[in-house]
């Protein structure tokens, strides 16, 4: 099995432009996210997906294998699919570029659930951690998610759900995607769906195709970087 990741790398970030570049603690952000993901040893390849001039050339400069975007995508899973188009890969996996702290369990338990499905069943896999409070449920910029009693996802909302009328759980979803390639080109070739649209998650996108996502729990949140204060926050994780 060849497994590839992707980090899919925008320089225009809406709340953060140009933060995959911003310094933290001497090198950049994509930096410490690109050496992360490449010391885990556990991909045939690791790629930087970039429409930037500057990331480009960054990540040259570090040695790395750089794809340049040509086409415009409201999303990384659409970069990470033009990335891999022709590329020789049976899982690949999109990681964000603003995740320095990216651990290699999370990243290994993704690539056993495909190793573990000799069936072939399922078709992407992504990661889910308990909610522990009622604010983190009742906010919107959490997206929550539910799953059937062998893990596969059922729905994704900003809502919260499932709507706890006696004692329950609700799951976080941390949203880093592995997918089968022929998944990751079919999710490339369909325009984003209604639901969607409403909630403005991709991840519903392939429910709405019928597609089956494997859940996986996790203890990894990550620290994504999507403003200074953030990245204020990363440094002081450094030291």
């Amino acid at each position: 099995m060849r497994i590839v990741a992707v980090i899919p790398a925008r320089f225009e970030a809406q709340r953060f432009p140009g933060k995959l570049l911003a310094d933290l603690n001497g090198k950049t952000v994509l930096q410490r996210t690109y050496e992360a993901v490449v010391n885990t040893n556990l991909f045939d390849e690791v790629w930087v997906a970039t429409d930037s001039d500057q990331i480009e050339t960054h990540v040259q400069a570090l040695g790395g294998k750089v794809f340049r975007s040509i086409l415009n995508h409201d999303c990384g899973s659409n970069r990470v699919a033009e990335c891999i188009e022709d590329m020789d890969a049976d899982v690949v996996i999109n990681v964000q570029g603003d995740e320095p702290f990216i651990a290699q369990k999370a990243l290994a338990d993704l690539i056993q659930a495909f190793k573990n499905d000799v069936a072939r069943a399922i078709d992407l896999a992504s990661l889910m951690i308990p909610i522990a409070n009622k604010e983190d449920i009742e906010n919107p910029n959490i997206v929550k998610v539910v799953s059937d009693q062998q893990g596969r996802a059922l729905y994704f909302s900003r809502s919260p759900i499932p709507f706890m009328r006696a004692e329950g759980q609700a799951f976080r979803h941390v949203g880093i995607y592995a997918f089968r390639k022929a998944a990751l080109l079919d999710f490339y070739a369909q325009a984003p769906t209604p639901l969607e649209l409403a909630e403005k998650i991709e991840a519903i996108r392939n429910l709405e195709m019928g597609k089956v996502m494997q859940m996986l729990p996790t203890d990894f949140v990550g620290v994504g970087i999507d403003t200074p204060q953030d990245l204020e926050r990363a440094k002081a994780l450094i030291g």
